[in-house]
């Protein structure tokens, strides 16, 4: 026979002879509790709060930045193109005309172009090829696009530095823009650590591409701006795990997203505001807490998930000006010595839009000289086993 346990009664300080001693003792507490000297405060709150909103901007991230500037030839500014002009760093490319690093090169490069529209794409390599060599790339080691252009490219930069026995190549921009996934799709496997969230490269890392060309991993760094904390989450920057209260942002995320594009992912015709979305879709998705009532929490993180992935048809319309000042403008600027070609119509749309956001504008269709026979074979070009020299 198994002997039953017996509670033992809580031995009190010497200071609380009976209940009524230990009760006034914690009635004086409560009376003289000074907020200001709490250990976690509401303030204290705030600032964590504040540093999850600073990711991307600590010391420590700006000091690798500025060590990939230094030690790269080439500066490729990775950009989402969903938002090229929002996940742009003027920053850097001011830093590139100072005198000490003038010599530099910079080349735009449009990643998740499988997530918009091909006229979208079109003009936007069109708008930012006046600027800096700019291609459209979608990251993926099994089927890619833009791959061949960009080693041709990068193969252009390298003979333009004879002089030197090797060039590097730094990787830059905002995080979750898809660095990383650039450089495992050069290298056609995975050799740098990649993830569909913010962060997950944390230091700078040197990568072979071909005996006399290296890249350089950089983390994403978040650039000084006036984004409000909705922007930077849509932009993200800020991992949706760690929002407080996501449910704050799904007003922003209905405005950017059409209607039609939302009630074909979910399947919810109406909503008055964002928490009546959220609580249709709630039930809908059996997101429930005890009592039937709706999981608001879980839920606003799941919709924000998938406009974090590129699940929610959305992109920024590009800028049209066909004016005779720009054009004259275009034509005095200085042409770059490198050349890029890129057949647009062989980009593979994941994105279900519709046909209103499908067909391109008047006067932003795709230019025909875009498939000649060299963007074609720039496409199909691939890394040669003699190209490579072992990774370091």
């Amino acid at each position: 026979m198994v002997k039953k346990s017996v509670r033992k009664k809580p031995r009190l300080n010497t200071q609380y002879s009976d209940m009524e001693a230990l009760l006034k003792h914690v009635e004086d507490k409560a009376e003289n509790y000074n907020e200001s000297k709490d250990v976690v405060s509401i303030s204290d709150k705030q600032s964590e709060a504040q540093k999850m909103f600073n990711a991307g901007q600590s010391k420590r991230i700006w000091q690798e930045l500025y060590k990939v500037i230094d030690s790269s030839d080439v500066l490729v500014q990775v950009l989402d193109i969903r938002d090229p002009m929002g996940t742009r760093s003027k920053r850097i490319e001011s830093e590139l005309k100072t005198r000490e690093r003038r010599h530099k090169h910079m080349v735009l490069v449009l990643n998740k172009c499988d997530l918009v529209p091909t006229w979208v794409t079109a003009r936007w390599v069109k708008v930012l090829s006046k600027e800096f060599p700019t291609i459209a790339f979608h990251a993926s080691i099994t089927n890619p696009f833009g791959k061949g252009a960009l080693l041709s490219l990068l193969k252009q930069f390298a003979t333009l530095h004879k002089d030197k026995k090797q060039i590097s190549v730094g990787f830059v921009g905002y995080p979750n823009v898809g660095k990383s996934s650039v450089i495992n799709t050069l290298r056609k496997k995975k050799v740098c650590p990649a993830a569909p969230i913010p962060g997950e490269t944390k230091v700078w890392r040197y990568i072979t591409l071909f005996k006399r060309v290296y890249l350089i991993d950089c983390p994403g760094v978040v650039y000084p701006n006036d984004d409000s904390e909705a922007d930077t989450v849509l932009k993200g920057v800020v991992r949706i795990e760690n929002l407080e209260d996501p449910l704050m942002y799904i007003t922003d995320l209905l405005g950017r997203v059409k209607k039609e594009y939302v009630v074909n992912m979910y399947g919810i015709q109406n909503w008055k505001n964002a928490k009546d979305f959220i609580k249709k879709y709630a039930r809908k998705a059996g997101k429930l807490m005890k009592g039937g009532e709706p999981d608001y929490h879980i839920t606003s993180r799941m919709v924000l998930t998938d406009w974090q992935r590129g699940r929610l048809p959305y992109f920024e319309c590009p800028p049209f000006d066909n004016t005779r000042e720009e054009y004259e403008k275009h034509k005095r600027a200085k042409k770059s010595d490198v050349k890029v070609e890129q057949m647009f119509n062989k980009i593979a749309v994941k994105a279900k839009f519709s046909q209103e956001d499908t067909i391109a504008p008047k006067g932003m269709e795709i230019d025909a000289k875009s498939d000649d026979e060299n963007s074609e074979n720039s496409e199909n070009e691939d890394l040669d086993d003699e190209d490579l020299d072992g990774e370091q």
